[in-house]
């Protein structure tokens, strides 16, 4: 199924150089992976404690963009430059899906004053670190670590610094009603990501 994620190693390419200069000055992925989630607990904080500032969208959405670029050097860093651990793969899957749930849970409030569904952002959040926590446990029945979309890690960042954007800006038609159906539907995209990992993963497992 399509995703954001299958642009990846465009993003990757850009981001080669940088890379390798943070590697010669002794970066490790795992700084990169705490910088992360140290970015989203900020931002997630001031979500929670400031709802209906309309800067801070604007600050949510270029975080989540900032997130996206953190999480492709982290890799970049453990697999180009020899720098794996078991620990830092372990950081990694756990400290993004806390960085999910201190980003997204926290929006159901931010975007409550706007007239959005606190329900349906829950919903959008929780099938989201669902879908991560399926596509983790894939190696657990000997497939590969799993991506599957339709609404993968980018994706959501999208849909949510869009969303974020949108209601930052004022535009026309931005109403708590459409982009409540918008997270309903996105919610919905994130069950049929967490089935199709899981399918995939069984597919994977007994073609072997």
């Amino acid at each position: 199924m399509p995703t954001l994620y299958d642009i990846k190693p465009r993003f990757q390419a850009l981001l080669k150089p940088f890379v390798s200069r943070l590697a010669r000055r002794g970066v490790t992925p795992n700084q990169i992976t705490g910088l992360a989630l140290a970015l989203s607990a900020v931002v997630g904080g001031l979500l929670l404690a400031l709802p209906g500032q309309r800067w801070l969208l604007v600050l949510l959405a270029v975080a989540l963009f900032v997130r996206m670029a953190l999480n492709a050097i982290d890799g970049m860093l453990a697999r180009d430059h020899d720098l794996t651990s078991r620990f830092g793969a372990l950081f990694n899957e756990v400290a993004d899906v806390v960085s999910d749930a201190v980003l997204y849970l926290p929006l159901a409030a931010a975007l409550l004053p706007f007239g959005v569904s606190a329900a349906a952002i829950i919903g959008f959040a929780v099938s989201g670190i669902i879908a991560e926590f399926a596509g983790a446990i894939a190696p657990m029945v000997g497939a590969a670590r799993r991506y599957d979309g339709p609404m993968g890690k980018s994706d959501r960042a999208l849909l949510a610094g869009g969303a974020a954007v949108w209601l930052a800006l004022g535009l026309p038609d931005a109403g708590g009603a459409a982009l409540t159906l918008v997270f309903w539907l996105a919610s919905g995209l994130g069950l049929w990501t967490i089935a199709n990992r899981l399918w995939a993963a069984l597919g994977a497992e007994n073609a072997s």
